[in-house]
């Protein structure tokens, strides 16, 4: 499998990346509902890390959001293309996500990522991210609340309450199973928070987690164990 190069011009530094954060935190759209879940197609996206090698590995997996049946998938490997910064964890993986995106053959959808859009520190993480250079309707769903706070959702399926950065809003905690831990939901870019968590719901049938996380999770695993010597 061909390595995906790191971008001539990627950022090499904290302050580089933080200026590109601070350029396209501006572009995010919040003002539109994005798709109706159960409707369409839903693409999950998850990276593993070859650190001997100093490889990422993407996957993208393309659900029939009304079945939740596989429609596509594809992969890519790269070089990892920035230090392990807490806050510029999605300079590392970008380029090789979006070169799975890119190999899929059909159109992705929304794009789930197994991690923030804006409970992020800086209300720009992965999925923000994503969702800014791809144009795509992108949303978080994390196994964790990051460094912000909750209050515990009541324990049946579809409870929530929100997740905050002092008084603001950044995401849900939502209850996918009755009475098992929440996942923690944001929005990317182009979809709102209700439908955010619509469609978190909708993907979780009979796990905690999306449907979408858990088989790009699977596919990642693959990948890397077939780009490991």
């Amino acid at each position: 499998m061909k390595t995906v190069r790191i971008p001539a011009g990627w950022p090499a530094t904290e302050e580089q990346a933080r200026a590109v954060q601070d350029e396209l935190r501006g572009r995010v759209v919040l003002d539109e509902p994005g798709p109706s879940p159960g409707t369409g197609a839903v693409t999950g996206v998850d990276v593993g890390y070859d650190d001997e090698r100093d490889l990422v590995v993407a996957a993208a997996v393309v659900l029939d959001a009304a079945t939740l049946q596989v429609v596509a998938e594809a992969t890519a490997v790269g070089q990892v293309s920035f230090p392990y910064v807490p806050g510029l964890l999605a300079f590392r993986e970008i380029p090789t996500v979006l070169a799975a995106l890119d190999r899929l053959p059909c159109a992705p959808g929304l794009v789930v990522c197994d991690g923030y859009g804006l409970a992020h520190p800086r209300r720009f993480g992965l999925a923000s991210h994503l969702g800014v250079l791809t144009g795509l309707p992108t949303m978080g769903v994390a196994k964790n609340p990051f460094t912000f706070t909750y209050q515990e959702p009541g324990a049946p399926r579809g409870s929530a309450s929100p997740l905050l950065a002092d008084a603001d809003e950044v995401g849900r905690a939502l209850r996918t199973r009755d009475g098992v831990k929440p996942v923690f939901v944001s929005v990317g870019h182009r979809v709102s928070l209700d439908h955010a968590c619509a469609h978190t719901l909708a993907l979780t049938p009979e796990y905690r987690l999306p449907e979408t996380t858990r088989r790009a999770d699977s596919l990642c695993r693959r990948a890397l164990q077939e780009a490991t010597p």
